[in-house]
């Protein structure tokens, strides 16, 4: 396989994703960002810790999520636990904003 294909590959296993992504987002209530990865998810609880030596770690446990991966052969998962040193961002979906409107003026279907 050149580099070409690999990258032609790469391209096309991100579209899917995305594709996705856009289907499944208006299923869920939170997005979630770790340092490592994405997540939608309807349940997320975010635990401050301290570890023995003093340093902050963040414990996040979330239930029915999406994790934003092209490498996972599955990407819903049921319950996911990440613990981190790193920041997590936590963010409400509104969702108004994610409803496609049901009737368009001008159009009839």
């Amino acid at each position: 396989m050149s580099a070409e294909d690999l990258e032609k590959y790469e391209t096309e296993m991100e579209l899917q994703l995305y594709r996705e992504y856009r289907d499944v987002v208006g299923l869920f209530s939170y997005v979630v960002e770790t340092e490592r990865r994405f997540y939608l998810t309807n349940s997320v609880d975010v635990q401050v810790r301290s570890a023995d030596n003093g340093e902050v770690y963040f414990e996040v446990t979330m239930s029915d999520a999406w994790v934003w991966d092209m490498y996972r052969p599955a990407r819903f998962v049921k319950n996911v636990r990440v613990v981190t040193f790193k920041d997590v961002n936590v963010e409400e979906l509104a969702k108004t904003e994610l409803e496609v409107p049901s009737d368009k003026p001008g159009f009839s279907g």
